[in-house]
């Protein structure tokens, strides 16, 4: 399994919390991060790459 890590993002960009993430894919890890959004943005990391980042403001179509 690869480290991931979802770091919570507070308004002013700093990171307020992290959360290791044990997935063996990256898809996985992804869906799991973005179901930690609740009020603030989420960035998933694996190591020092950035994957993505989950938008706590982002509305559903």
């Amino acid at each position: 399994m690869d480290g991931y890590y979802a770091y919570i993002i507070d308004a002013d960009g700093h990171v307020i919390n992290r959360v290791d993430l044990a997935f063996e894919h990256e898809e996985d890890a992804a869906e799991r991060a973005q179901g930690l959004v609740d009020g603030h943005d989420v960035e998933l990391w694996q190591r020092d790459r950035k994957i993505a980042t989950f938008s706590h403001d982002h509305k559903p179509e």
